[in-house]
């Protein structure tokens, strides 16, 4: 017998808990401004990710690591304004957490302050539980990140597939545990078979979303930039593209370009 999904006003921590409970999976996507988190917020994803992945997006470096904190702040701002039902989660950028847990804590202090957030998240597992737990111990919601951690990039030398090895698996597995247990409210899975990440998502009782995962998880992110087809050199075996917005916007701007140099534009009707 069926049950009727519960309509969350706004979602919270415990709502994607109860998701996970229910069976019900859960939407996240990234947004860098107010515009885009306006859309997504009034589409009704459940989460918004304000990615560091805006260094690639957002500011056309080839990885996420030169993004600071005071931009990570600015793009949180924005998104937050746009927001009236999902929960907005902010990536601690890379260097403002790896090297003392002190840091850590101050960092996620002056994004849920100066932004407004209603969560962070941070990269790594055992390394990190230091950082995690002081974090958490702030009353600071954690959201984990396992499996491809894009600011380890130089670490791996690759972005291919993570933990398809046993010894890599079960440390992945060991993390996960551990992530839950020090108290992070959900975890992001990248990039990892998607057999591990099944059995990891039955394994803990908090929400595991994945992103190249497979769809044995208890919810899905994908980039916003990705998903409306706005870059178009990246395309991995996970992705699904439902739009193609560099064609479309490209044809639009072209025949901008045409009518002002016809002079079409503006024409009598569009003019005082």
């Amino acid at each position: 017998m069926s049950t009727a999904k519960k309509e969350f006003k706004r979602v919270t921590v415990k709502s994607l808990v109860d998701m996970k409970q229910q069976g019900e999976k859960i939407s996240m996507l990234t947004a860098y401004d107010y515009s885009m988190a306006k859309i997504v917020d009034n589409a009704k994803v459940d989460v918004i990710l304000v990615g560091d992945s805006a260094s690639n997006t957002m500011a056309g470096h080839e990885t996420t690591l030169p993004i600071t904190l005071d931009q990570m702040i600015y793009h949180a701002q924005s998104v937050i304004r746009a927001i009236e039902r999902a929960l907005v989660v902010v990536d601690i950028p890379f260097g403002s957490y790896q090297s003392d847990p002190k840091e850590a804590l101050k960092s996620a202090i002056r994004i849920m302050k100066e932004s407004g957030a209603h969560a962070v998240k941070l990269e790594g597992g055992k390394d990190i539980k230091d950082s995690v737990k002081r974090i958490i111990r702030a009353g600071i919601p954690v959201m984990g990140h396992l499996g491809l951690t894009p600011q380890s990039i130089y670490k791996f030398g690759t972005y291919s597939v993570r933990a398809k090895e046993e010894a890599e698996a079960d440390q992945l597995k060991k993390d996960a545990k551990l992530l839950e247990e020090l108290g992070c409210f959900a975890i992001v899975l990248e990039k990892i078979p998607a057999s591990l990440a099944t059995e990891i998502a039955k394994s803990v009782s908090i929400p595991i979303i994945g992103i190249g995962a497979g769809n044995g998880v208890d919810g899905q992110v994908l980039v916003i930039h990705d998903l409306l087809g706005m870059t178009h050199e990246f395309n991995p075996r996970f992705l699904r593209r439902y739009m193609n917005l560099y064609e479309e916007m490209s044809t639009a701007i072209k025949q901008y370009v045409t009518d002002v140099k016809s002079k079409d534009f503006p024409n009598q009707d569009e003019q005082y």
